[in-house]
């Protein structure tokens, strides 16, 4: 008997997906700019017309217990540290790609199932758009 789970709809791309995640070996979330600041001293030359601002700083912005959260990084750090910020975005883009294969999979089973007649699909299921509560 063929394995089912090898005849699955969009198995191979799931399974590709999986193995990039697997892939990933380290995650800092948060984003991470380069600024450049005036300072608060009135005869600075941040100050004058154009302005010589101070930096560039190496800011890394995070939520922490719904609470924005800055700290400063230093050039080595910011190295050291690039590829799990990489690996921040790149985890999101995968999540997204393995949730549109899991729904079209989903999608082509249950018309598969209707076509097929399956007793256990409810009629016009396939339709019917999600039940939204009241705000």
């Amino acid at each position: 008997m063929p394995d089912m789970e090898t005849h699955m709809p969009w198995e191979a791309t799931r399974r590709a997906l999986a193995g990039e995640l697997a892939a990933i070996d380290g995650v800092l979330p948060g984003s991470v700019v380069l600024r450049q600041m005036r300072c608060g001293k009135p005869g600075c030359a941040c100050k004058h017309d154009p302005p010589t601002l101070h930096g560039p700083y190496i800011q890394w912005t995070r939520t922490v217990d719904g609470k924005t959260v800055t700290r400063y990084l230093t050039q080595d750090q910011l190295g050291r540290y690039q590829q799990w910020f990489d690996n921040a975005r790149r985890l999101k883009e995968i999540v997204a790609k393995l949730e549109i294969a899991s729904l079209h999979a989903v999608e082509q089973s249950e018309a598969a199932r209707s076509r097929a007649g399956d007793p256990e699909m409810p009629s016009g299921s396939r339709h019917r758009p999600p039940r939204q509560r009241p705000a």
